[in-house]
Parts: C-alpha cells; sequence; structure tokens
C-alpha cells in the first residue's frame, strides 16, 4: 500500500511591532518572571505583550496624490511599527501604551524616482519625512518628535532591495540601500563575495541604515565601520539626486561621500552604494583566555591592537559581562579572540596573539571539540550564543520594570581605565539613588584601535514602576555627562539620533555645526527631513 506524505507547510515568522526581532523569539512569562527574580525591586509579573490593535491610532492627517497612493500604506499596525526604533526606551513606551508619535504614512518606494517624488510632495505638503530602513535604531533615529509638521511619513526602503551589479574583478558590488542584512549576503554568495559586515542587528538592519549611521560591524580591528567599505553614495534630496564617482581612494577636496555617512537621513536619502567586497574566509580559529586583572588584560589587548596580527574578534568582558554571556563564572575577565582568512591558515596568528596575551597574565581557556570535531572553545560559543540572544532578554526584563540596556564610546588608551571606573561609579551610584536598590554596570571592550577601544556598558538596574523611561533617560545623562568630561565620544556605532543630540551638540566644533546647518538649509530647504536629527 503506498501513500503520501503531506508535509506541513512553513508559518512566516512575524516581526515584533514593538520590541526586538520575531515575535516567537520572545522569552515568555514564567522567563520574564524568573529574569526579574534576579533583581530585587522589579515587578511581581510581567508587563503583558502589547498588541498595536489596542492603541489608539488618529486616522492620517493626510491623503497623498492618486499618482503616489500605490506606495503608501496607512494600516494602523504597519504605521504603529514604524512609529520608534527598538531602543529600551522605545520598548518602555511601547509596553506602556505610549509609543509616541505614530506616522501617518508609511511610504515604500521601489527607486529613485519615486523616492524624489515622495519628497517633493512632502515638501510641497509640510510633510515630515523619516528615512527607514530595518527600524533597528536604538538612539531615536527612526521616530518623529515635536509637532512642527503637518504630518508624518515613515519612508520605508525595504522594497529596494537588490545587489543590481557586481564586479568580480575589482571585488566590488553595487547595492540598493533597502537590502536587509542576510538578502545582501544570500545574492553575493553565488559570486563567492561578502561584504563581512556583521553588526549585531544584522538580521533586522539594512545597508542603507548602516551607511546612514556609520554603523560599526564584525571586524573588532582595522575595518571596523561600514565607512571603510564605500566606494561611492547615490542620494536623493529635496535640492536633487547626485552620485559620488566610484573611486578606490581620492584627494579630491573633501569627500562628498563623508558629508552623507553617519547623516541619518537629514540632509539626503541614500539610495545605492558602491562597497567593497572580499572573498569568503575559508580559515578560521578562535581561542579565548580569562585574567584575574581587569587592569592587565586592558594591557594586553592595547597590545594586540598595536601589534601587526590584526584579530577579526578581539572583545574583552569584563567579569560581570563574562558571567552574564556565561563565558566565566569565577570571577575572571574573558577575552575573546578570532582570526579569519580566504588565503591560507590563521593558527599561527592566533597563536602569536594567544602567547601576547599571556604574557599579560592571561590563561588559555582549554579546547574541546566539537559535533563536527572541529576544536571548539566553550567561552567563546557562550558569549556568541549570548551575544545573539541578549536583545530579547533585554525586552523580557524591560516587561518585568527592570532597565537593562547598553551604551557604547571610544577613547583613547590614556583614558581608558578612569573611563570604564567612573562609569561604572556614577551610574550605579545614581541607580541606587533613585531605586535603593544595587544596579549592575558592565563593561566590554567591542573594537579596539592602535591609540584607543570602544568600551560598551551594560545596565541592569530595578526600574521605577511607571516611570521607567525617566529613570533610564536620568542615568543615560550621567553617563553622558562622564563621558564628556573624559573626551569619550557620544557614540562610537550606534549614531546620533534623537537620544545623543546633546552630547553630540557639546562634542562637535561650532565651525562645524554651522557648516552642518548650512548643508541641511541647502539640501533640505523646507525642513522635511527626518527634523531633529544631527542639526535643528
Amino acid at each position: 500500500m503506498s501513500g503520501t506524505t503531506t508535509q506541513p507547510v512553513p508559518h512566516p515568522r512575524t516581526r515584533s511591532w514593538w520590541g526586538w526581532g520575531w515575535e516567537d523569539a520572545h522569552p515568555d512569562d514564567a522567563e520574564c518572571a524568573a529574569m526579574g527574580a534576579l533583581l530585587p525591586g522589579t515587578l511581581a509579573r510581567p508587563l503583558p505583550v502589547p498588541r498595536a490593535c489596542d492603541l489608539r491610532i488618529e486616522d492620517p492627517a493626510v491623503e497623498p496624490p492618486a499618482s503616489l497612493a500605490h506606495l503608501i500604506d496607512t494600516d494602523p499596525r504597519q504605521r504603529a511599527s514604524h512609529a520608534m526604533g527598538k531602543a529600551y526606551r522605545d520598548v518602555a513606551r511601547a509596553l506602556r501604551g505610549r509609543p509616541g508619535r505614530i506616522p501617518d504614512l508609511v511610504a515604500r518606494p521601489t527607486d529613485d524616482r519615486e523616492v524624489a517624488d515622495l519628497l517633493d510632495w512632502a515638501g510641497e505638503r509640510q510633510v515630515a519625512v523619516v528615512p527607514y530602513g530595518g527600524g533597528s535604531s536604538v538612539s531615536g533615529g527612526v521616530e518623529y518628535r515635536g509637532d512642527a509638521h503637518r504630518a508624518v511619513m515613515s519612508l520605508d526602503l525595504t522594497s529596494m532591495d537588490r545587489v543590481l551589479e557586481v564586479d568580480a574583478r575589482g571585488r566590488a558590488a553595487r547595492i540598493q540601500a533597502g537590502t536587509l542584512g542576510p538578502s545582501l549576503e544570500d545574492q553575493l554568495r553565488p559570486h563567492g563575495l561578502t561584504l563581512r559586515h556583521f553588526p549585531q542587528s544584522f538580521e533586522f538592519s539594512t545597508l542603507g541604515g548602516w551607511l546612514a549611521t556609520r554603523a560599526g560591524g564584525h571586524y573588532a580591528t582595522g575595518r571596523t565601520h561600514i565607512d571603510d567599505f564605500v566606494q561611492s553614495l547615490r542620494v536623493v534630496t529635496p535640492a536633487g539626486t547626485g552620485t559620488s564617482w566610484r573611486l578606490p581612494a581620492s584627494g579630491a577636496g573633501p569627500s562628498p561621500d563623508r558629508l552623507f555617512l553617519g547623516s541619518e537621513g537629514a540632509l539626503g536619502v541614500i539610495t545605492e552604494a558602491w562597497v567593497r567586497l572580499q572573498e569568503r574566509p575559508a580559515h578560521k580559529a578562535s581561542a579565548s583566555l580569562s585574567f584575574t586583572d581587569f587592569h592587565a588584560a586592558l594591557e594586553a589587548v592595547r597590545a594586540l591592537a598595536q601589534s601587526d596580527l590584526s584579530p577579526a574578534n578581539c572583545r574583552l568582558l569584563d567579569s560581570g559581562e563574562a558571567a552574564l554571556s556565561g563565558a566565566a563564572h569565577d570571577g575572571s575577565a574573558v577575552l575573546v579572540l578570532g582570526f579569519e582568512s580566504a588565503d591560507g591558515s590563521v593558527t599561527s596568528r592566533l597563536e602569536q596573539a594567544v602567547d601576547l596575551a599571556r604574557s599579560h597574565g592571561g590563561r588559555r581557556a582549554a579546547a574541546s571539540s566539537s559535533a563536527d570535531g572541529a576544536p571548539a572553545d566553550a567561552a567563546v560559543s557562550a558569549w556568541r550564543a549570548a551575544f545573539l540572544r541578549m536583545p530579547y532578554l533585554r525586552d523580557g526584563l524591560a516587561r518585568m520594570g527592570a532597565v537593562a540596556e547598553t551604551f557604547e564610546t571610544a577613547a583613547t588608551w590614556d583614558r581608558i581605565p578612569a573611563l570604564i571606573e567612573a562609569v561604572r561609579a556614577e551610574v550605579g551610584e545614581a541607580a541606587l539613588k533613585a531605586t535603593g536598590h544595587p544596579a549592575t554596570v558592565n563593561c566590554r571592550l567591542t573594537h579596539v584601535y592602535p591609540d584607543g577601544a570602544a568600551p560598551y556598558f551594560t545596565v541592569l538596574a530595578a526600574g521605577r514602576p511607571g516611570d521607567e523611561v525617566a529613570f533610564w533617560d536620568d542615568l543615560k545623562a550621567v553617563a553622558s555627562d562622564v563621558l564628556h568630561r573624559h573626551h569619550a565620544t557620544i557614540t562610537h556605532h550606534h549614531a546620533v539620533g534623537r537620544d545623543h543630540r546633546p552630547g553630540y551638540d557639546r562634542q562637535r566644533p561650532e565651525p562645524f555645526a554651522l557648516a552642518l546647518r548650512a548643508a541641511k538649509g541647502a539640501l533640505d530647504p523646507r525642513g522635511i527631513l527626518n527634523p531633529g536629527v544631527l542639526v535643528d
């Protein structure tokens, strides 16, 4: 007797409108409660998962012309999902049913001409335009604040998602800005090439978003930012459309690309870019070392950054961060090292790096065998798994009324030790004073340079129920003051957005601010592009 077996139809995954990532990947109520129990002062039970249908969403304040109507979405859930990014303060607001100004329209252009037409119409009607990629902003970069505009349009570029051209000989590609990380890599894979830019938000962010925010990526040394991969940009502005020449390098005056890299949609909409690629790495090796002395570990990392070894991964976790990720539970700091190459073995470089770290007191962890028989390092594997899972756990803690958030910076080596200690002490003290409960302030180094490093801080604290956002804003203000005193940047790779504007305004030289305002006035004379970001 023969028969057929019906295979289940895969159910498409749904992005969370209010929190990080996929709806089905969020911790359930029991896991939220278990995490909350580890932080005294949190809620007795988790806040309910918010529903977009429970929000009061007004009808759009404007109606697009018939010529653009096919590009516009007014579905309430879509509008709610485009109202804000994925920072802790965004999640906390959504949990309390206060997501802020919900855009009137979500526009999805498919080419440059449609972007230009949308900008022209928005300018005529005084509609604010907020460019939107994957929506993973953690600095208030994709939301509208204020009431100076008649309406708000979220300009979602994810329909512009193709690799348009590949130059295999020159190892470069012309790619549309709305291409999400996984799709970008899938389209490059048949050519044997890769951009190899993997921020933590890789799955939920776009090439245009990386460019507009000067995102940091996979490499801990060398090519740490998306800037390093850019050959040319195409940008649509209310004043016209321009494309820079595709060049390996140029000394012809100030770089046009540099004007728009990091501009966060305030000066124009990046629609495509030529980016440098590389062959896919075929050789990889990793190891971890533990340190009982965090300052000795800092010296080890400095020595590695100033060597010519160029590790792809060189992340130092302090004892708290190592425990949080499962990389160590004995109070040690952990250094995670990784090397990769498309051309040949990297084992010797890894061993040299390990020897250098050992000379500063590091102890190498014993390697075991993975399922395929290859050497594996338990601390490296634990860190990698925690790195990808952490944003979901943050949202679970937010449901318990806790503050669980991160911020990053960069400073020169002579300032790094005092900076880290000051952040730990002053943010911890502010949290204790506000709640009566001690906070955890951990630190890791995510990117390192010969002249400095990028500390990345994690803050875990009991919240103030119903007042979580204001509490976090107070802690962030304390942290920002510490960064300013130590001449550490307000952000290393998470962009300025609206949340970092006060710190950015203090950091930049006034003549540069004057030039930036002039550029804004020339390119966006009606002031519709992402108002409140970078300049007023």
